[in-house]
Parts: structure tokens; C-alpha cells; sequence
């Protein structure tokens, strides 16, 4: 017989798919990975894991402890279905800017969830980042997770998403283009590519009222980048220790229209029914065109569903309430 014994073994062995109409004006072979086939439907399933079981083996984590976590989504889901298997509590701290279809999900799997404001500082006390912290210390036998600065974050990508892109590319990739926001997933994959092949450009998503890159290229982390955006996933308004900046060649900023956009325009034209930090990835591979050649072979990574975006990016009314084209 071939099952799982539970649903954390499904993670991963995501497939690569081939963009045929969506990025035609790039010369290159583009392919998406594609990470909403992990159960809980996102890339960060991969790295909550990993977090959890290293916590659980230098005893940060301790058995019918609560695991508490400041997330725009993705990582609550992954954190809730390994809290689901191994039997934690689950406290989720996101901000107002966050779907609902994200809040109900995490509260479908068993998670509380606390909403804290968008536009307030890091250090503010009611910012998701403070709030988090605030509860791990009120709450008895908890453990904070800090997938910003929790290096288990880059680690897993390491060991698994960066070597499935190398074997599934047969060591062809010449690029690797991704979003970004704790900085988990570029670092790890690039640390694993570029020790393949050096000369692999790996190019970061970035969006306008984020951070990331101004200090990449001048190493001035400026406030005045900073202003609130609707994009979700990508983006930051700090810098976390899991951002190697070393091993990203570039970042690419993508304004807000575009990415939902061109979150829409995959589905309706690759049927790839993806979330809105996908769009910016495309249009970034777009904006990039210039810098592939007809023989280089492009990856960009496809973060989550659609599904977290209904009453979103997906939804008509809601594009036009934010002044975005509908094409």
C-alpha cells in the first residue's frame, strides 16, 4: 500500500509548470513553480514544519505547549496544520491589510486569531510584530515562532525547495526570481543553487513602500521607503535576519496594480489560480525581460492559491474600489 501517515508528509515534491502565454514576450523557457499543491495550499508549509520540529529538539516547543506567531496568512496555516498532527494550541497575529478568506481559513483549522493595525511602527505596541511577543510572554508554556528572524525559516528551503528546483531543472536554471518577505525562501534556495552553479542569478520581488531594495543596493535601511501597500506577502518594514543579501543579485520592485493584475491574468490565461504575490512575481519576470536570453531557463515561484483572494484580487468590485484595471 502507498499513503501518508499524516498530512505534514505531502509537503513538498511540487511540480514545475510551463508559463506559455503569460510571459510570451520573454524569450526564455519560463516555469512556475508551483507551491499552492502543498496541503496548506502555500510555500510556507515547508518552512513552519521545519520551525516546529527544530523547536520541538532543543525544547523550545514542549508537548502540549502553544505555538504563537505574527502571520500574514500563509505561515499561520502551515503552523496550524503541524500544531493539527503533533497537538499544540495555536494563537495566529496578523493586521487589517490580510483577506478575510485568510482569517476564516486559519480559523477553520483550529487557530485564534488576533487582528492587529497595518500602519502603525514595528515597535509600536499594537503591531502584530509587538502583539505576538506580548502573548508568547503572557501565555504559559508558549513558544514564538519569529519567522522573520527564525534562520529554521531559510534552512528548510535549503534542504528541500532549492534541491527539487535543481533536480526538476536537470541544473539547467540560469535564474531564479522570487518574492519576497521574510527572506526565507530566496536565501535558502540561492545558498542551495549557488553552491550547484555560481553563476545562477537569483533576482528578489519587491514592492514600492517597502524596504528591501534601498538597502540592498545601498545598505541605508530609509524610513521614508515605507508607506502602506496593498500587495500581500512580499514586502517588509524591517529587515529580517532569514534576507541574505549576499546571495540576491537584484530586486525588483512591483507597484500594486500590476501585481493584481497580473495575479488574475494567470488564472485566466495559464489556469493557474494563484495568490496576489504571484502577480508581482510574473510582472516581475516581465520587467526583467531584457536580461534573458532565448536559451536561459527561468524559474519564478508561485507562493499560494487564489483561493486566500476571493474577496480580493479576484473580485471585481473590489479592483475597481482601489482604482485597478480590470485586463
Amino acid at each position: 500500500m502507498n499513503y501518508c501517515n499524516n498530512i505534514l508528509e505531502t509537503i513538498g515534491n511540487t511540480p514545475l509548470i510551463k508559463l506559455n502565454t503569460v510571459t510570451s514576450d520573454v524569450q526564455s523557457l519560463v516555469l512556475a513553480k508551483v507551491e499552492y499543491f502543498n496541503p496548506g495550499n502555500s510555500v510556507k508549509d515547508r518552512m513552519a514544519v521545519k520551525m516546529v520540529e527544530d523547536a520541538e529538539k532543543d525544547g523550545r516547543l514542549k508537548s502540549g505547549g502553544t505555538i504563537v506567531e505574527g502571520t500574514s496568512g500563509n505561515t499561520g496555516m502551515g503552523l496550524a496544520l503541524a500544531a493539527i498532527v503533533k497537538g499544540y494550541k495555536l494563537i495566529c497575529v496578523t493586521t487589517d491589510k490580510q483577506s478575510k478568506e485568510k482569517v476564516d481559513i486559519l480559523k477553520a483549522v483550529g487557530a485564534k486569531v488576533v487582528i492587529c493595525p497595518t500602519n502603525v511602527e514595528p515597535d509600536d505596541p499594537k503591531s502584530y510584530y509587538s502583539t505576538a511577543k506580548r502573548i508568547s510572554e503572557e501565555t504559559e508554556n508558549s513558544w514564538y515562532v519569529n519567522q522573520y528572524d527564525n534562520l529554521s525559516n531559510r534552512e528548510a528551503h535549503y534542504l528541500t525547495t532549492g534541491p527539487e528546483i535543481w533536480r526538476q531543472t536537470d541544473g539547467k536554471i540560469t535564474h531564479f526570481v522570487v518574492g519576497v518577505g521574510t527572506g526565507g525562501t530566496i536565501s535558502g534556495v540561492a545558498k542551495y543553487l549557488k553552491e550547484k552553479n555560481s553563476k545562477i542569478k537569483v533576482w528578489g520581488i519587491d514592492t514600492y513602500g517597502s524596504a528591501f531594495k534601498k538597502y540592498h543596493e545601498t545598505g541605508i535601511f530609509d524610513k521614508n521607503e515605507i508607506y502602506p501597500y496593498v500587495t500581500e506577502g512580499i514586502g517588509e518594514d524591517i529587515i529580517p535576519k532569514n534576507v541574505d543579501f549576499n546571495l540576491i543579485d537584484h530586486f525588483e520592485k512591483v507597484n500594486d496594480e500590476d501585481a493584481a493584475r497580473y495575479t488574475r491574468k494567470l488564472a485566466k490565461e495559464e489556469g493557474i489560480f494563484a495568490g496576489n504575490s504571484c502577480g508581482a512575481a510574473i510582472k516581475g519576470v516581465i520587467q526583467l525581460k531584457k536580461y534573458f536570453k532565448k536559451d536561459d531557463l527561468v524559474v519564478v515561484l508561485l507562493h499560494d492559491s487564489g483561493s486566500r483572494y476571493v474577496g480580493k484580487i479576484y473580485n471585481d468590485d473590489w479592483m475597481k474600489a482601489n482604482g485597478f484595471r480590470l485586463d
